[in-house]
Formats: structure tokens, C-alpha cells, sequence
């Protein structure tokens, strides 16, 4: 077993200031363990531990255990590379954020309490204790962060301190506003156009709508008081729906957009989405579950009908398409040579228009391709610089009135597809040039973090709201503000991050309205004798 004295013995001298390498060998030393016992002596605490790399820009994460995996609710591929502040969301304005800015840019110990968010959206407070480590000349290379979830400590003290100034008005008042809130609950259940169900700690049902009962043709007496999984002919008793449900109360972790397709009785085959969340009522979460159920079996066909369609009308279109290209190209090449300008500069439109209209069909195939899951990837060991170099190169040349710098490096090969790598990068290379057309200097950084390499694309340009950033890789997500000036389809984004997720890695972005966006993605490094992407 990982030596747990090692684990204690690191955190202690965490809390207690600055580490420097020697130190941290010193640690090793003492607990008679080789340093490749470290990381899962690490992995064996119940604390989170993050290690950032202060050397790269952003002071980006290159380690993080299990524990701060589990208490994020990130997988580490999602977490690789970025820095810690995604953990705040839109919650910037916290003094807190200051502190440990200020606390990186000095080089110095911090310990703090800082309003966090889980991969849910739940809040979570943080006990953090910062660290700098330091190497022999001084210098800080990298900052340990020892995480500590304090979110019931918390609460707990707001409670009591609530408790100690509403006393009496509570206990004159309970009764009454119980009553009116089980009411006002209740009313809501029965007008809502959607089958809700609220089960005990148990599962059996306690009360039903009715719109659960007209949906599912059946009556409150072959409902209410039946096991959830006693309903029907067992369209609810699935196993991993089952170990879904059981998580609800002990943690509160929902059930959120969980699809059944089954044939009902009654009704037939439909496709349901579940949703399930513990009751909370005068703040006070109870022993209850409310369990919402739509039946989205029209939402889907139609889905389904317009994804066909645009597959066929994409192939359908290519061939014509593909005529009128070659067309063009002899026509081109048959211009005599004292043709008037004004003919040669349709013909080059010509030509314009035919190779934009062949890339929107190569992205609707790629999506519909994508959607039903044929999309073919021939994954290969490629050497990642090298790689964007050229598409660096190769977005230059074609926009010679921006400036695309290439800083970083990762001296890393990566197990990928390159031609649809090739797509994802000139995509997020030409965005940036579109949406930033009045600023000329495009950045983009390659870094190595942990086993992943890291790709950032920079731009001064419109920047996206966070509103809109919920939605970017959304495909047909089009921002309302710049649908005017600059035309698409809005799939460009959903293509890019489905690749990159298809190769094990991470596509996110980091934006404010009018000082630009950062798009970053993460791979998993080459790893010899094995897929990459694949513990």
C-alpha cells in the first residue's frame, strides 16, 4: 500500500510555507520510498492535491490525484492543461481570486477559502493551502494546491448563525409555511406539461400528476404507493438506472438527461428522458425525489428526419457540386491571355464560391457523420509541432494581413488522425481570424502538460459572452450578435470538439466580451505499445 506517513508528511509541509525541490526529495528520503511511489501516495490521500507549472503561460495544471478529480467531478483529461480559475465559472468577483493571484505573481504560501464549482454546476466551498516550489537558484517553477472540500463546515456555521437570530420566528411559523410551500408545491406538480413522479426513500411512489397518468394511460390506484420499479412492466427497473437513483439522497447527486427506450404498455415503444433530483423545501433538502420524465420520441424523429436529410441532400448536392468545380477549373485555364480583367475576376469568384460551397458540404457530411456515429478515424503516430507548424504556415499564406505567431513547443508525437487534427487546428485558426478581422496579431502556444499536449489559439477579437460560451460547441449555435456580419452554419465548433473527443482529449474556451477568446484543446501523448487516450 502507498505510504500514508509520505502523504501526511507532504501535506504538513505544504501548510507550513514554501517547498523547493530539495525539499520535496527530502520528504522522499525520509520515508524510505523511491519517488515513483510518490504520485500514488498522492492518489491515496482524501485531500485534493493539483500541481501547476509556473514555467508556461497561464500556470497551467500538470498533476492532479483522485481525490481532486472526485471533488471537482472532472476526469483528469478534462483538467489537464487549464488553470485553476475554471473551478470559479462566472463567480470572478471574488476577493479570493485576487489573493491567489497576487500570491502566484510574489511566489509566496496562501491559504484561503474560495467559492468553487463542480463539472454540475453545484457550489462547493474550498479550503485551498498554496505553495510555491522553489528551485536551487531561487526561482518558483511550480505551485502545489492542497484542496479541501469545507462545503459542509460551511453551511453548518451559516445554519447556526441563522438558527441563533430566527429562533423563535421559526419555531411560530414553521408549521404554517410548511403547509402553504407543500401546497404551492403541489400545485405546480399538477400544471406542469410533463410527467412528474415523487417517490419516498424507498422509490415507492408518494403522488403523481396528471399528466404522468394521462401519458402513461394508467390510474392513481395502479400508482401511487407501487415500488418505481413495480410500474409498468418494469420499463424503470434497469441496473445502472437503479445505482443512478440510489446516489440521489446519500449525495445529491441528480439524474440528469437519462434516456429509456422501451415499449410501454399502453402507449407502445417511446424514448423517455429521466430526470431525478432530491426535494429540497424550505431550504432543507428531505428524504424525497422528485423524478421528472418527458417523452421525447417526436423531438428525436424529427431530429433523426432532418439529420437524414441533410445527409442525402449533402451527397445528392456533391455531385453536381463536383461538375460545376470542374467546370470551373477548365474554364479558368481556357481564359486566352488578353481576356479583360473584369472576366478573369468573375471566374476567380466563381471559382471562390464553388470551393466555399464544397467545404459547407464536407462539414454537413462530417456532422451527419458524426450524429450517427460512422465517423471513421485513421489514427496514426504523428509528431504534434511538426504538424501545426504547417497548418500554422498554411493559414499564413493564405491571410497575409494577419500575424500568426508560433511560440512552445512539446516535443511529443500524438496517436491521432491527421487529416481530421489538420481540420480541428485550421478551424480554430481561421475563427480566429475571422471574428478578430480588425486585429492582426494571432497567437497560438504549444505546451506539454503532464502526458497531454496543450494547444492554445489566441485572438483580440469580438469575444464571446458567457452565456453564448455555454452553447459554442452546440452545433447550428449561432451568437445572435454576429450573425449579420459573419455568415455560417455554427457546426464548425461541434465538428472540432467531437474530434478531439473522439481522440481522448479536451476542447474548451476562455473568452470576455471585446478583449478576444482563448480556444485550447488537450491530447493524450503517444504512448508506445498502446491507444492513446486509453487507461
Amino acid at each position: 500500500m502507498p505510504n500514508k506517513t509520505l502523504v501526511c508528511s507532504f501535506v504538513d509541509k505544504t501548510n507550513q510555507g514554501e517547498l523547493n525541490n530539495q525539499e520535496i526529495k527530502s520528504i522522499l528520503a525520509s520515508q524510505d520510498v523511491g519517488e515513483h511511489l510518490f504520485p500514488k501516495a498522492l492518489d491515496a490521500a482524501n485531500v485534493g492535491v493539483v500541481i501547476t507549472d509556473n514555467r508556461l503561460p497561464d500556470n497551467p495544471i500538470i498533476y492532479c490525484n483522485s481525490a481532486f478529480q472526485k471533488l471537482s467531478g472532472y476526469s483528469r483529461a478534462e483538467i489537464m492543461g487549464r488553470n485553476c480559475r475554471f473551478l470559479q465559472r462566472e463567480d470572478r468577483n471574488q476577493e479570493e481570486r485576487h489573493r491567489i493571484a497576487e500570491a502566484i505573481r510574489e511566489g509566496k504560501h496562501l491559504v484561503t477559502e474560495i467559492r468553487n464549482y463542480n463539472k454540475d454546476g453545484m457550489l462547493f466551498y474550498n479550503e485551498l493551502y498554496l505553495s510555491p516550489v522553489k528551485n536551487e537558484t531561487g526561482v518558483v517553477t511550480h505551485f502545489i494546491g492542497i484542496q479541501n472540500d469545507v462545503t459542509r463546515r460551511r453551511q453548518v456555521e451559516l445554519d447556526l448563525q441563522f438558527q441563533r437570530q430566527e429562533a423563535e420566528e421559526r419555531l411560530e411559523q414553521r408549521t404554517l409555511a410548511l403547509r402553504e410551500s407543500e401546497e404551492y408545491m403541489q400545485s405546480i406538480v399538477q400544471t406542469i406539461r410533463e410527467s412528474l413522479v415523487v417517490l419516498d426513500k424507498d422509490y415507492n411512489v408518494l403522488s403523481v400528476n396528471n399528466f404522468f397518468l394521462n401519458t402513461f394511460k394508467v390510474t392513481i390506484n395502479e400508482t401511487k404507493g407501487f415500488n418505481l420499479y413495480e410500474l409498468g412492466n418494469g420499463q424503470w427497473n434497469i441496473p445502472h438506472l437503479r445505482r443512478l437513483m440510489e446516489e440521489i439522497l446519500p449525495s445529491n447527486n441528480p439524474v440528469l438527461n437519462y434516456e429509456v427506450d422501451h415499449e410501454f404498455p399502453h402507449i407502445g415503444r417511446k424514448l423517455m428522458l429521466l430526470n431525478a433530483h432530491r426535494v429540497e423545501l424550505e431550504g432543507e433538502y428531505k428524504d424525497r425525489i422528485l423524478l421528472a420524465i418527458e417523452d421525447i420520441t417526436e423531438r428525436r424523429s424529427i431530429e433523426q428526419r432532418k439529420d437524414d436529410f441533410l445527409t442525402i441532400a449533402s451527397h445528392e448536392l456533391r455531385t453536381p457540386l463536383t461538375t460545376i468545380q470542374g467546370y470551373t477549373q477548365i474554364l479558368s485555364r481556357s481564359l486566352p491571355a488578353g481576356s479583360p480583367e473584369r472576366v478573369r475576376s468573375l471566374v476567380g469568384k466563381l471559382s471562390g464560391a464553388v470551393d466555399r460551397l464544397n467545404q459547407l458540404l464536407s462539414e454537413l457530411l462530417d456532422m451527419s457523420k458524426i450524429q450517427s456515429g460512422y465517423i471513421q478515424l485513421h489514427k496514426d503516430r504523428v509528431p504534434f509541432d511538426e504538424l501545426v507548424a504547417g497548418v500554422a504556415e498554411s493559414m499564413q499564406t493564405a491571410s497575409p494581413g494577419h500575424n500568426i505567431i508560433l511560440e512552445g513547443s512539446s516535443d511529443a508525437d500524438v496517436y491521432a488522425d491527421e487529416s481530421h487534427l489538420v481540420q480541428v487546428i485550421s478551424n480554430l485558426i481561421g475563427n480566429a481570424i475571422k471574428y478578430a478581422p480588425d486585429e492582426q496579431r494571432i497567437e497560438i502556444r504549444i505546451s506539454r502538460v503532464g502526458d497531454f499536449v496543450k494547444l492554445s489559439v489566441k485572438d483580440y477579437g469580438l469575444g464571446i459572452s458567457p452565456a453564448d460560451q455555454k452553447h459554442i460547441f452546440e452545433r447550428f449555435f449561432r451568437v445572435d450578435k454576429i450573425q449579420k456580419d459573419f455568415p455560417g452554419m455554427g457546426i464548425g465548433l461541434y465538428i472540432c470538439e467531437q474530434v478531439i473527443k473522439n481522440h481522448g482529449g479536451t476542447l474548451w474556451v476562455e473568452s470576455d466580451l471585446g478583449k478576444g477568446s482563448i480556444f485550447s484543446f488537450t491530447l493524450p501523448v503517444y504512448a508506445e505499445g498502446k491507444e492513446a487516450g486509453h487507461e
